[in-house]
């Protein structure tokens, strides 16, 4: 097994049992958000980063994924330049390159914006310069 992919693994398992703790509704909805995320970029690669939050990256940081008391916030780290057309973007939006998602109890997300974004994410970071 190559560094990269025991690293990946271990991350995944950090991910799985943070996922396992919450035992409410936000482990539910972390894992939902985290099986979207890998629907929409199947060559996702998990990270574990900053005291222990989920990240998701291709070509650069996609996302993570925070749980706090009433929110699972997913911030974008490109977020200000995707386009959002569905609205999902509710919160961080006075900044100039993140935006966030903040899903509370009981709220539903828009699974195929979602991937979306996701999809326009990886667009965006592993755009290359072309030739002028």
């Amino acid at each position: 097994m190559a560094k990269d992919e025991a690293q990946d693994q271990a991350a995944s398992r950090l991910i799985d049992e943070k996922i396992a703790a919450l035992t409410d509704w936000r482990g539910a909805m972390l894992a939902r958000m985290r099986a979207l995320i890998h629907q929409a970029d199947s060559d996702v690669i998990e990270e574990v980063k900053w005291r222990g939050v989920p990240v998701w990256s291709h070509g650069g940081i996609i996302c993570t994924g925070e749980t706090y008391k009433s929110v699972v916030k997913l911030t974008f780290m490109k977020g200000a330049s995707l386009a959002d057309p569905a609205g999902l973007f509710n919160s961080s939006l006075e900044g100039y390159a993140r935006r966030a998602i903040d899903v509370r109890e009981g709220e539903a997300i828009d699974a195929d914006a979602f991937k979306a974004l996701i999809r326009e994410a990886v667009t965006l970071n592993t755009a290359r310069s072309k030739p002028r």
